[in-house]
């Protein structure tokens, strides 16, 4: 991977960034996986897409015994999510997928059992991790019906999934978002068409404004740190979504 970058460490508890691998082929989309660590224990936030497993794989290998890797989490069911489960279980069959109660029995089209799965009720859950508590935090209908991010009170960090995504051309690959003015065009399109409820949105964007995020960390894209976090709840709570131009 082009990037693979602690962005916060305490102790023994990590976060780990893997992105953009320079070595993917151009027809698939930049994807972004974090790795949580936490006494001797791991969690995978979005795993990827199949194709991309092999480079996520070393990566993660660099930062982290892989076979301390219990659990992965997956925002929604999208392919580019999840579709390498079936190869993160070859290498270990007891490990444990947290999704949407809403996609467990999608989910095993990818690979795994029922006893794979770990569904997370509507309203959310905490997501065990060598004591430490993960918070699934509802995002439903952005962009999908059964969808979660994940907040870390410890390090202060929210995984938005496909919130906060930008399609960013060659050439801008930063780890975090520099110019907001600048990246947020890189955002506006998707989050436009990809965003399916208004009414969600406003929830999605009073709930998360209440919470201490240091940084939000989106499946796509730059990472908004600092004052960026907030002024991306405010842009997105203003935003138009959920029509297309057709």
């Amino acid at each position: 991977m082009k990037i693979t970058e602690t962005i916060f460490q305490d102790g023994n508890h990590k976060w780990v960034a893997i992105i953009r691998d320079p070595e993917k082929p151009n027809f698939l989309v930049d994807t972004n996986e974090y790795l949580v660590t936490h006494g001797g224990e791991g969690i995978l936030l979005d795993p990827g897409g199949a194709e991309i497993f092999p480079a996520v794989f070393s990566a993660l290998s660099s930062e982290f015994d892989p076979s301390k890797l219990g659990a992965v989490f997956a925002s929604h069911q999208d392919p580019d999510i999840c579709s390498s489960l079936a190869l993160w279980l070859e290498f270990n069959p007891k490990m444990r997928c947290y999704v949407s109660a809403l996609w467990n029995s999608f989910l095993p089209h990818f690979g795994g059992t029922a006893e794979t799965f770990v569904s997370i009720p509507d309203e959310g859950m905490d997501i065990p991790l060598a004591g430490l508590a993960l918070r699934a935090v509802p995002a439903h209908y952005l962009h999908s019906s059964g969808n979660f991010n994940v907040y870390d009170k410890l390090a202060k960090i929210f995984f938005s999934g496909d919130i906060g995504a930008a399609l960013l051309p060659p050439g801008q690959d930063g780890l975090f978002v520099e110019d907001f003015d600048k990246h947020i065009r890189f955002a506006e399109g998707f989050h436009r068409r990809y965003m399916g409820s208004t009414e969600a949105k406003r929830r999605w964007c009073e709930r998360v404004s209440q919470l201490d995020i240091d940084m939000l960390c989106p499946q796509h894209g730059a990472i908004y740190r600092g004052g960026d976090v907030q002024r991306f709840i405010s842009w997105f709570d203003d935003l138009q979504i959920g029509i297309a131009k057709n």
